[in-house]
């Protein structure tokens, strides 16, 4: 359980948060969503302790986290799995190096330990026989798939991702939002998921926020968000349905 209290954060006198209050809860899918601008990627990164927030509280189960000293955050922090928007792979190590970083870093695991963990998370999310491959040799699903081995390696209680589906075509992108969900299931980690895309939405949506402009404007499932009275929400979901369509027509 991941909650947040009353958060506020500005940069240089922008405000980009206001007053932000939520709970995320452990095996599920929890979605922060709204346009570019909204304030999502902000939220996202204090909840890990990337921003500093101005006022408020982030509870990791019973510890008050924006309030600890940089070895009780670590502690956490090695509780935490990172999906970058990018992959953020290292060029110049192979998948098997990749996965194996956080190990190398956090663990005291023997280095057949640690091959035997890489292993499993691989063959996990569905990749094999690529251990010695390098990132530039991978298609973009296959590097997201890689980016989750490594963000599972460390067996997180929770994890963060950062726009999965960005980058994707559709196929690859539907087959990432259930490797997450399933996961999600199977590790009951809290799974915090920053979000444009409605078909994830509609797909993963076990409890959302709709962030507009740092404010906190509706909070729900993906049963629920189609018939809201939110009429920020409303058109958001609109637009994002107008644009699938126009570039399904493209295409």
């Amino acid at each position: 359980m991941i909650r947040v209290k009353n958060v506020d954060k500005s940069f240089n006198g922008t405000q980009v948060l206001t007053d932000i209050s939520v709970e995320f809860e452990p095996g599920k899918t929890n979605l922060i969503i709204g346009r570019s601008g909204s304030g999502k990627t902000v939220l996202l990164k204090a909840i890990m302790g990337l921003h500093d927030v101005d006022s408020g509280e982030i509870w990791f189960e019973d510890k008050l986290f924006n309030k600890l000293d940089f070895t009780g955050k670590k502690e956490i922090r090695k509780e935490m799995g990172v999906l970058f928007q990018a992959s953020a792979l290292f060029d110049s190590l192979t998948v098997e190096q990749n996965v194996r970083f956080p190990l190398d870093m956090f663990t005291d695991k023997s280095p057949e330990e640690k091959t035997e963990r890489v292993n499993f998370c691989l063959n996990r999310v569905n990749i094999i026989n690529v251990n010695h491959l390098y990132p530039a040799e991978l298609s973009g699903g296959m590097k997201k798939r890689v980016a989750i081995a490594r963000a599972i390696s460390l067996n997180p209680k929770y994890l963060f991702c950062d726009e999965p589906n960005s980058g994707l075509d559709p196929l690859s992108a539907i087959l990432i939002d259930e490797l997450i969900k399933e996961l999600t299931k199977e590790f009951s980690m809290t799974t915090i998921v920053n979000t444009h895309d409605m078909n994830s939405v509609m797909e993963n949506g076990e409890k959302i926020i709709f962030l507009s402009d740092g404010v906190k404007c509706w909070e729900g499932t993906k049963d629920e968000i189609l018939h809201s009275d939110c009429d920020i929400l409303n058109d958001f979901v609109f637009a994002n349905a107008l644009a699938k369509k126009l570039r399904l027509e493209e295409e």
